[in-house]
């Protein structure tokens, strides 16, 4: 299978009309949102085209995407959930909200391992919950942290996991702590798991929804195929309840999967049902890029800090020594024309470090670690 990165020219790429390519302008080099380099998927593209050519773009229908998801959960993980347990909502940041507005009141407290996605840190104050931040050890769950937080009234955790922005994945120990944590305190979960598909291999997600645990059986979690096969503007997602969770599930209005757009149901489910071995073909290019940033940075830029991701195709990096001050990414736009994410903007811990994407192609990568050494100087 030929590099997925690597089948657009840059012109064909300049010619889309994402978000991430009309934010700034044609000079600047864009790797900064989370969005890929890739083609559709040839079974996404084609359930699409059939779609269109059928004239169908109606309401979509709640079942399908929601069985598609429980076989690729089954194949991937060993999880199989029941569909009759899903919602089907237009993204994963409304999934996260509704599920969060289902266990807290106006007012509670909702833990966030910081830095945190930043759509996070605006949208809990704005449906009125009061972030409350854990700061991250080393890229990893500080979990003292998180029993003080508990203890000190949360009533919910909002995990993403895998972790955006840092890309770690917690491990099996990690989550049975966070559990019996969440047990102990009486603390909801709310699992963020859109970018587990992008796992790396020798690297073991485990869903949260999997544990012998009371906090798994209450928790919600939500999922997409929106990150790993780009289609986030395709607007399909799924909020899955634990068993002692469906009765909350159920509180939701029930014309809430109206709203999703019936392209996106069906190319996610198209994406789970027949896109794996084209996701494992992405696995193994962005796993050469991880690899190749590290070498890149080594060479032009070794005072960066950087630990390559256990999934995600996003890279956390550490430019302190760098001497740009808290925002870096702002120095590396004006003086090198490449567009990062800017650390500050993912909470306090973010200050002094930028998010690069890595779901480009490889001269794409050399030429952005290039412009980001000429801005140093």
């Amino acid at each position: 299978m030929a590099n997925p990165l690597q089948v657009y020219s840059a012109a064909e790429l300049a010619a889309r009309r994402s978000m991430k390519w009309r934010e700034y302008p044609p000079d600047v080099l864009p790797m900064w949102v989370a969005e890929t380099d890739t083609p559709l998927a040839p079974p996404i593209r084609a359930a699409l085209v059939a779609a269109l050519d059928r004239g169908d773009t109606g309401y979509a229908y709640h079942a399908d995407l929601a069985d598609a998801f429980a076989g690729f959960a089954a194949r991937r993980y060993g999880w199989r959930p029941d569909a009759a347990h899903m919602v089907q909502v237009p993204d994963v940041l409304q999934a996260i909200s509704e599920a969060i507005q289902l266990v807290t009141g106006v007012g509670d407290g909702v833990v966030l391992d910081t830095p945190a996605y930043p759509a996070f840190l605006s949208h809990l104050p704005a449906i009125g919950r009061r972030v409350v931040g854990n700061p991250m050890a080393n890229g990893r769950i500080d979990l003292a942290g998180l029993e003080r937080a508990f203890a000190g009234g949360a009533r919910a955790y909002l995990l993403c996991n895998p972790h955006n922005p840092t890309g770690t994945v917690a491990d099996l120990e990690t989550l049975h702590t966070i559990a019996e944590l969440a047990d102990r305190y009486g603390v909801r979960l709310v699992v963020d798991e859109i970018h587990a598909p992008v796992t790396y291999p020798g690297v073991v997600h485990v869903p949260f929804a999997t544990l012998d645990a009371e906090a798994a059986g209450r928790a919600f979690v939500a999922v997409s195929a929106s990150k790993a096969w780009n289609l986030a503007g395709l607007k399909a997602a799924l909020l899955v309840a634990g068993p002692e969770a469906v009765a909350d599930l159920r509180r939701l209005p029930p014309e809430l999967w109206v709203s999703v757009g019936i392209l996106g149901v069906i190319a996610g489910a198209a994406a789970f049902s027949e896109g794996e071995p084209w996701l494992d073909g992405l696995l193994a290019a962005l796993d050469e890029n991880r690899k190749l940033l590290a070498v890149e940075l080594d060479r032009e830029l070794p005072r960066i800090g950087y630990q390559p991701p256990d999934a995600t195709y996003l890279a956390w990096l550490d430019c302190q020594e760098l001497g740009l001050g808290d925002d870096p990414a702002a120095v590396f736009l004006d003086r090198g024309h490449v567009a990062l994410s800017p650390g500050p903007l993912f909470g306090e811990p973010g200050r002094g470090f930028v998010r690069f994407n890595l779901g480009t192609s490889p001269e794409r990568i050399r030429e952005a670690v290039a412009r980001m050494a000429r801005a140093v100087g």
